[in-house]
This record gives structure tokens, C-alpha cells and sequence, in this order.
């Protein structure tokens, strides 16, 4: 960064910083809160056992694990890492869905200084082989079920595999629906050891090391949405900071709370919403192996659940689940939201007013390589001005993370309102990849600036829009189209159940928005596509109004994301 650019940040982000102030949430704390201290992950983790004891911290479809459990098992698998000769450095890799084994792992890895490495147990032979062999994971913990995957790419049987299975940590007669098969016994797997007989181990002091604040804690690996996934190297500082922003800002919670989370604890924001946020604010936690919307309403009502996150189709399944009026979900005081398929719109927002008393809101921006959780929107939310203005409203910037939007070929900041590149500087940015870049990879981080490869817009007020990735931007007559903030817009339309947007060259033009509509059930046949397109010229500026189709079935992603390489097959 040049001096003349670097004196235009200085000065741009010392007008943004003002006007964050000026726009700062009334009774909002202007720090994260750290209750006790900036020390390690482990740190928190004795301070809450020894404050909260036998309390519980998670409840895992009634099974109980207390405060004291959780920090007790957790040193026994430390002290069995120590005896397998596992030293602070080391990998270890954590392949399980949601569950209370995940936790202990996570705490008793870090307790023995040893590096997390969560895979996500969904992936197959080829994707696995990449995480544990670049990792250079030396053991993991897994499923029974899963354990045979773990052998068949261990090829030279370097790995030890640790297995364990849903039902041990379940009561016998749950009180609440468990997913299909979380009962099952036991699969015995040759050649593996129980997770169970690990928690057996005595309790080492020598297992147990010291940790610092800059010690590397895990490897979480990026999406790989542009080649292989690449581990992303946090602290045990960017663990708690992330924490204390998440309880602080994002998913407001103290010792008195129930959090509620699904969100798969291998991902970045699950590793977040289920560990961090509880470890850091002593929260319990009732977490849950995978989305159900009855069993949800169930421990809502059954625990007392004060805060959750979710995705607005798991909110508007809940508000239209026949067994609602069976449920008592009044002690619920904030829900937080991502919109992937369904949009948050007003009459979401109305209505879940209505029945839980909480307010439903946007959740934040983030990123793997930030460790997510870079923005908050708790208390933005006057006259609904967060989800019917400008679209892909992401609030203001947790304390610590500092945002520009930049040109991406000049590397000057933007004026307000005007979309550039999203810079990120955060204390809880990666320190690295692990294994470092190829030689034909750049390194995204400059000047101590993540440079995102994301667009996106500060306006007047100092609040962070989202515009979508760099490389899906449209030029319709050399302006810049997002087809993220059409999908948005588009999908407020009330005929529109889901919408797609790519781009059709055109020889004049250069590219053409394409909407592919899928229309709410009651629409079909009666909406037309000219209805829509009426529309979206009323409600956009003249260069982003798109051709609109139809589509019987929008194609989507595991992750309820539209496909739209599917999408441009259909042009």
C-alpha cells in the first residue's frame, strides 16, 4: 500500500469510525465483554467449572452434562493424548456431527496444546484424505459408523481412530424427538479404540499445558469455493475475542442463559453459536445433532431456551408447524437469522413478534479466515429499516474489527454508499494458512487487510451492506449488477417463494440479469412473469431490472444456496 493510499484509509476510516459512534445502539457496550479476562480457551472453561459446578452446561436431548463433567472428561482425553504421545503443536482431527463428545474433544485438544482440526462428517473418501493428510492429523475422534471411512483413506495406518456413537451421550427414553438412528448400539470397528474407555484416564498434570493467548488452537479449513480447502490458522485470542463479540453484540448472553444451536460445530459459525458463545458467557447450552422444528418448539419450551440462531426457513417452519399451538415459546428473547432461501420481510417479523415476544433479525457478516461474527445488528432494527431498504444489510462492525470498501484496482476507498471491495482488519483474523500458499496463490492478507475477494457498500450511517463475491458481479452496460441483491429484492415480492439471478451475455449490453422465479404454491398460475417484471422495474434502478422466468424448482445446494451454474444451463 502506497503512502498516498495508505493516507486516504487512515483518514476514510477515521470519518467511518465516527460515524459509528454516531449510529452506536442505545445501552450497547462499546467493548466486547470478557468476563474473565483475555486468557485462554481452556481458562474459561476451569472459571466456569469452578464457578458453576454441577449447573448445567449442556443438554443434549435431555441428556446433562454439567459444568464440572464437561471440565472433567475434557482433562481425561487431554491426559489420554498425552499418554499417545500427543505434544502441544500436534493435530488432531474431530470428524462427528453435533454432540457432546465434540465439546469434550474440542476442550480436552486445546487443554493439551495440541491443534483442532474439525472435519465436516459429511464429506467422502477424496475430501477426507485432503483434510487429515494436509492437516497431518495424527489421530481422530469420530462415529462408529464413519470409522470405516477413516480407515479405508489411512492407507498407511498412521492414524489412530477413536470411536464413539450418538447413544452414549443419550438418555435411554429421550424427552424430546432424537434424529433417526441416534439410538442405535454400538458398531464394534477393528482396529479402533472407544472414545469412552479415553474418558477412563486418569487425570495427568503433566498432560495438562500451558496456554497462551497467541497459541495456534485449530485449523479450520475454508469452503473451497475456488480449489482446494485451505486450513485457516486461529488462536486461542481469536477463539475468545470471537466469543465475546458473539455474546456481547451478536447473540446477546450471560450465565443466566439458554442458548439454543444446531448449527454443525465443525463449521466455523456453529463452532461459534456452540462453544465459544456458551464458553465464554457461561450460558447452557441445548444443542441439537440437526435442524427439527417440532423437537425445537419442544426444548424451547422444555428448557427455558432464551436465544437461538437459525435460518428464516426454519423460523417461518416453526410459525407454520400444525403442533405450534402446543408450545410455550414466550421465554425465547432473541432469535437471530440467515436468509439463504426464504427472505426475513416484515410480516416475518411481525408474527414471530407476536408469538415469542422476540424480535427477528438479521445475524451477521463473517468469514472462515476471520473466524466469523465480524458484524453485528442487534438493535438496528427502528421502522424495520435493516430488511426493507437497501438489501443485504449486514449493521456495524463488532469493536476491534475495522471495515473499508475500497477500489479493487486502485486501492482507494470508495465514497459512501458506493460499492468496492470488502477490507477486513480484525483481532480474530487467521494468522496464516497452514502449509502457507502456493506459488501461484496470493496472499490475501496486506498491510495486516484482509482483502475478501467480496463487494459491498458503507453508507452515510456507517452500516456494512453485503453485495456478493467479486467474481459473480454482472456488467449490464458497465455497470455492476450483484445477483445477490436481486435475489434479495425480488424474493420481497409476496408471489415469490425462491429467485435465482445470472447472467445472459448480450452483444449489446455486454450481460443481461436473468431472475429464475419459483412462485409460492398459491401464485402458480395466476402470477405472470410480466406482473414481476413491472415490478422490478418499480422497485430498481433501470440497469439492474432483469429478464424474469419461471422455474417449476429452484436447484439448491446442501446448504439451501441456489446453484446457479445449474441456473446458466437453463439460458
Amino acid at each position: 500500500m502506497s503512502a498516498s493510499v495508505q493516507s486516504s484509509c487512515e483518514a476514510y476510516l477515521a470519518d467511518v469510525q465516527q460515524r459509528i459512534r454516531a449510529s452506536w445502539p442505545e445501552g450497547m457496550p462499546r467493548e466486547p465483554v470478557y468476563p474473565f479476562g483475555q486468557t485462554s480457551v481452556p481458562g474459561y472453561l476451569r472459571a466456569w467449572a469452578e464457578q458453576k459446578g454441577d449447573a448445567v452446561a449442556i443438554d443434549f436431548y435431555g441428556y446433562q452434562l454439567s459444568w464440572h463433567q464437561l471440565n472433567q472428561l475434557s482433562d481425561a482425553f487431554a491426559s489420554y493424548l498425552y499418554a499417545e504421545g500427543i505434544r502441544p503443536g500436534d493435530r488432531v482431527a474431530v470428524f462427528l456431527p453435533n454432540c457432546p463428545q465434540f465439546s469434550i474433544a474440542f476442550f480436552g485438544i486445546l487443554k493439551s496444546g495440541a491443534i483442532l482440526t474439525p472435519v465436516n462428517p459429511m464429506v467422502q473418501d477424496r475430501e477426507l484424505v485432503h483434510y487429515l493428510h494436509d492437516s497431518g492429523s495424527r489421530l481422530v475422534v469420530t462415529l462408529d459408523k464413519l470409522a470405516p471411512l477413516v480407515a479405508a483413506v489411512d492407507t498407511d495406518n498412521t492414524i489412530k481412530t477413536l470411536c464413539t456413537t450418538l447413544a452414549d451421550f443419550l438418555p435411554g427414553e429421550p424427552p424430546i424427538p432424537v434424529p433417526a438412528g441416534a439410538l442405535d448400539p454400538r458398531v464394534e470397528v477393528p482396529g479402533t479404540s472407544l472414545f469412552s474407555d479415553a474418558l477412563d484416564t486418569p487425570v495427568n498434570p503433566d498432560a495438562l499445558a500451558e496456554i497462551t493467548w497467541d497459541q495456534i488452537a485449530a485449523i479450520n479449513y475454508t469452503g473451497g469455493t475456488t480449489g482446494l480447502p485451505k486450513g485457516c490458522l486461529h488462536t486461542h485470542g481469536d477463539m475468545i475475542y470471537t466469543g465475546a463479540c458473539a455474546a456481547t453484540f451478536c447473540l446477546p448472553a450471560g450465565p443466566d442463559d439458554v442458548i439454543l444451536s444446531y448449527l454443525p460445530q465443525f463449521w466455523i459459525a456453529g463452532e461459534v453459536a456452540g462453544i465459544l458463545l456458551p464458553v465464554v458467557s457461561g450460558c447452557q447450552l441445548v444443542l441439537f445433532n440437526r435442524w427439527d422444528a417440532g423437537a425445537v418448539m419442544a426444548a424451547i419450551e422444555r428448557s427455558g431456551v432464551t436465544g437461538m440462531g437459525t435460518i428464516t426457513d426454519g423460523a417461518v417452519e416453526i410459525m407454520e408447524h400444525p403442533d405450534l399451538a402446543r408450545h410455550d415459546l414466550t421465554s425465547l428473547k432473541d432469535t437471530v437469522v440467515t436468509s439463504f432461501v426464504k427472505i426475513l420481510n416484515p410480516d416475518y417479523r411481525k408474527r414471530w413478534k407476536e408469538l415469542t415476544g422476540a424480535v427477528l433479525r438479521e445475524s451477521s457478516f463473517g468469514m472462515t479466515e476471520t473466524n466469523t461474527l465480524d458484524t453485528f445488528t442487534t438493535g438496528l432494527q427502528e421502522n424495520d429499516k435493516d430488511i426493507t431498504g437497501e438489501p443485504l444489510y449486514v449493521g456495524l462492525p463488532c469493536p476491534g474489527a475495522e471495515f473499508i470498501i475500497v477500489d479493487p484496482d486502485t486501492g482507494l476507498p470508495m465514497p459512501f454508499g458506493e460499492p468496492g471491495e470488502i477490507l477486513i482488519r480484525t483481532p480474530s483474523l487467521m494468522k496464516g494458512y497452514w502449509g502457507g500458499l502456493s506459488g501461484e496463490e496470493k496472499n490475501p492478507i496486506k498491510d495486516g487487510w484482509f482483502h475478501t475477494g467480496d463487494t459491498g457498500v458503507i453508507d452515510e450511517d456507517g452500516i456494512i451492506y453485503f453485495r456478493g463475491r467479486r467474481k459473480e458481479m454482472l456488467k449490464v452496460n458497465g455497470m455492476s449488477v450483484f445477483p445477490t441483491e436481486l435475489e434479495i429484492s425480488i424474493s420481497r415480492h409476496p408471489s415469490v417463494a425462491l429467485c435465482g439471478v445470472v447472467g445472459r451475455p448480450d452483444q449489446r449490453k455486454g450481460q443481461v440479469p436473468v431472475a429464475f422465479v419459483q412462485l409460492e404454491e398459491e401464485a402458480i398460475g395466476k402470477e405472470t412473469t410480466d406482473n414481476i417484471h413491472a415490478w422490478c422495474k418499480e422497485n430498481m434502478a433501470v440497469y439492474k431490472v432483469p429478464e424474469v422466468r419461471f422455474i417449476d424448482k429452484m436447484p439448491l445446494t446442501d446448504t439451501g444456496k441456489v446453484k446457479r451454474n445449474a441456473l446458466l444451463s437453463e439460458l
